[in-house]
C-alpha cells in the first residue's frame, strides 16, 4: 500500500493524522523503542526515523543536540537500518527515514533506496536536497515503490510550488514558517494561506510541521490539514518527563 492510499485509508476514520519524530539512537535505541511503544499506543499514524547527521541545517537547537548526543554516542547507519527493521515489524504505524543527502551520497542512491525499502520504511525526507537535484534519486525510489517527501515552505513562490507539487509522491511536508524546527508556530492565518497555496500544487495530503506542540494546534489544523507532525514538543517531553509524561503528552495531543 503507497504512503497517499495509507493516509486516505487512515482518514476515513479520524479527521487529521499525526506524524511523530524520533532521533535514531538518542537517548538511545532502547529509549527509540520505549517512544515508539507510545506512540503505538496513542495511535500514532506515522513516524519519521532521524538518522543522526553532524550538520542537520534544518533542526532548531533541541533536535541538533540530540543528532550530536547519538553521534557521540556511537550510533551507525547500520544501526539505524536495523532499528526501522525491528520497527517497522512491530508496529502499526508506517515508518519514514528522515536525515539529509551526505547519507544517501556515501552510501549510493540505489543502495540507500534499496535498505530502506528492506528496512521496512516507505519513504523518506531530505530537507537539503534541492528539486533541481534530485531527479536520479527520485527515479530510483520509483523504482522499489519507496516515496520521496517534498517539503513546501513559506519562502516558495508559486512557481516553486508548482515544480515541488510536480516532484510529489506520498504526501508533502508543509513547513509551518520559516526557520528551523522547535520554535513556537502561532496558528493564524499566515498558515491558512500557506496550506491553501500548496493545495493549489498539489493533489497528495498535506502534513503541517515546525512548532505544532499541543491540542489547540491540532484542533487548528483540523479540517485545513490531512497530517500533523511533531517533533521538538514531544522530544522536550521525554527529556523533561520521561515514559510517563510522553504518554500524557500524547493522549492530551490526539484527545
Amino acid at each position: 500500500m503507497g504512503l497517499q492510499t495509507y493516509i486516505t485509508e487512515r482518514k476515513k476514520d479520524k479527521d487529521l493524522l499525526v506524524m511523530a519524530h524520533v532521533v535514531c539512537g538518542y537517548p538511545s535505541f532502547a529509549d527509540n523503542m520505549k517512544e515508539l511503544e507510545i506512540m503505538a499506543e496513542a495511535g500514532v499514524d506515522l513516524v519519521e526515523l532521524q538518522f543522526p547527521f553532524s550538520e542537520p541545517s534544518a533542526d532548531g537547537p533541541l533536535f541538533v543536540r540530540a543528532n550530536e548526543a547519538s553521534l557521540k554516542s556511537g550510533t551507525t547507519i547500520d544501526q539505524c537500518f536495523e532499528f526501522m527493521h525491528q520497527a517497522s515489524q512491530r508496529f502499526p504505524f508506517k515508518i519514514l527515514m528522515m536525515g539529509y543527502y551526505n547519507t544517501a551520497f556515501k552510501m549510493g542512491e540505489e543502495v540507500f533506496v534499496k535498505r530502506i525499502k528492506e528496512a521496512g520504511g516507505v519513504g523518506y525526507i531530505l530537507p537539503d536536497l534541492p528539486v533541481e537535484e534530485f531527479a536520479n534519486l527520485h527515479r530510483l525510489s520509483e523504482q522499489e515503490g519507496i516515496e520521496p517527501i517534498v517539503l513546501m515552505t513559506p519562502t516558495s513562490t508559486d512557481g516553486r510550488l508548482a515544480k515541488l507539487g510536480a516532484a510529489s509522491r506520498g504526501m508533502v511536508y508543509v513547513v509551518a514558517r520559516k526557520g528551523v524546527t522547535g520554535s513556537k508556530t502561532t496558528m493564524g492565518d499566515d498558515v491558512l494561506s500557506l496550506i491553501a497555496r500548496c493545495r493549489q500544487h498539489t493533489e497528495l495530503p498535506i502534513g503541517v510541521g515546525f512548532g505544532v506542540s499541543c491540542k489547540a494546534d491540532m484542533d487548528f489544523l483540523r479540517g485545513t490539514a490531512d497530517l500533523a507532525i511533531v517533533g521538538t514538543a514531544a522530544l522536550k517531553t521525554w527529556e523533561s518527563s520521561g515514559a510517563e509524561g510522553l504518554k500524557v503528552f500524547f493522549a492530551e495531543l490526539m484527545a
